[in-house]
């Protein structure tokens, strides 16, 4: 295939997603150095990686992706390109066959949807996962659930021989970042930071706002500035934290770009996050996190390091609401799977970590 080898790698979900494929994409990178590697990804990973030192040489917006913001279509939010029309599905498929891939990787998901539509590509090498109503690859591995989304990853690549460079993800920030950052939250104020995030796109990670409230005012006892983020669909949550504090918040919720996101988690001492695309963004930039974790989730996507890391982990099972085994089968109710954790709890594992992080060399 030569040095002029040309890979497509189809992830078009969310922040959290691209994090996690982050090792993965290192490796492949490690393993073809001189290929050319394109990101099929959605419009706002062509903002983000376009901006900053990544893997990825070029990242291809596939078509039907109208939510820069990354929170997916509540139809189409598993595969964007379902919501294409099919002239933009044709029109599509005509360009990247004309890119000549030689290999075409599939890390978006079980593959139902995404196997068919990474083989219409004509890559003369199809790669990547399989669920068992998936059609199959030229080389794939079983998509079982309850996987670590960085090793599921790593173990796609390692199809191409392409071995970990590393296990933990990493992104880069540039002076970008930080100029948003400053724009957003000048820096003005000589307390430590600390960023707390309460939504999450899937209301069953979200821990209640009251909760939030009193752990943001219990760090606030405790000397730090408190920093509420979110997207412009999450100012209702973090208007709601806000306003129960007894202690002053900066509420900055639909007021940042995800790279200004991103130069605000760095100035953080400590990040409290729900299971979201920010705490997996604040892990990928060392930030110290204590992450809010329904233990299904934990299994897939939770840190792999505890250094700068405390996962708090709800192990309910069963929906608060009808009392079905989501471990199991899905219900429609949408109530929080972490409500049950204890304020103290999260408070305990943010002081030890504010405790023992600054010893740990960033």
């Amino acid at each position: 295939m030569g040095p002029q080898m040309k890979i497509a790698v189809l992830r078009a979900n969310a922040l959290g997603d691209l994090v996690f494929s982050l090792p993965a994409l290192e490796a492949l990178r490690a393993e073809f150095p001189s290929a050319e590697i394109v990101l099929l990804g959605r419009q706002w990973h062509v903002t983000f990686l376009g901006e900053r030192p990544s893997p990825v040489d070029r990242v291809v917006a596939v078509p039907g992706d109208e939510w820069p913001d990354a929170a997916p279509n509540a139809l189409h939010g598993d595969a964007p390109w379902l919501a294409a029309t099919p002239a933009e599905r044709r029109s599509f498929r005509a360009a990247m066959r004309a890119e000549a891939f030689d290999i075409a990787i599939q890390v978006h998901g079980g593959g139902r949807n995404s196997n068919p539509f990474l083989s219409e590509l004509g890559a003369a090498l199809t790669v990547g996962l399989r669920s068992p109503d998936a059609p199959a690859l030229d080389r794939w591995v079983p998509y079982v659930y309850y996987q670590q989304e960085v090793a599921r990853c790593l173990e796609v690549m390692a199809l191409l021989d392409a071995r970990p460079v590393s296990i933990a993800p990493h992104i880069e920030l540039t002076e970008a970042d930080r100029q948003a950052a400053r724009e957003a939250m000048p820096i003005d104020h000589p307390a430590p930071l600390a960023v707390l995030h309460p939504g999450a796109l899937d209301p069953r990670r979200r821990w209640p706002a009251d909760r939030f409230a009193a752990l943001g005012d219990r760090l606030a006892s405790e000397g730090l500035r408190i920093v509420l983020t979110g997207t412009e669909a999450e100012a209702p949550i973090t208007r709601a934290v806000a306003a129960a504090m007894a202690a002053s918040a900066l509420d900055l919720a639909g007021r940042t770009s995800m790279g200004g996101l991103a130069g605000i988690i760095e100035r953080a001492s400590l990040v409290v996050s729900n299971d979201s695309g920010p705490l997996h963004l604040a892990t990928a930039l060392r930030a110290p996190t204590v992450g809010i974790y329904w233990c299904g989730n934990m299994i897939n996507g939770g840190p792999l390091t505890r250094a700068r890391h405390r996962p708090v982990i709800s192990w309910r099972t069963t929906c608060p609401r009808c009392g079905v085994d989501c471990t199991r089968t899905q219900c429609d109710h949408r109530d929080s799977f972490v409500a049950e954790v204890e304020v103290e709890e999260v408070a305990a594992a943010a002081r030890d970590l504010l405790a023992t992080a600054a010893s740990v060399r960033r």
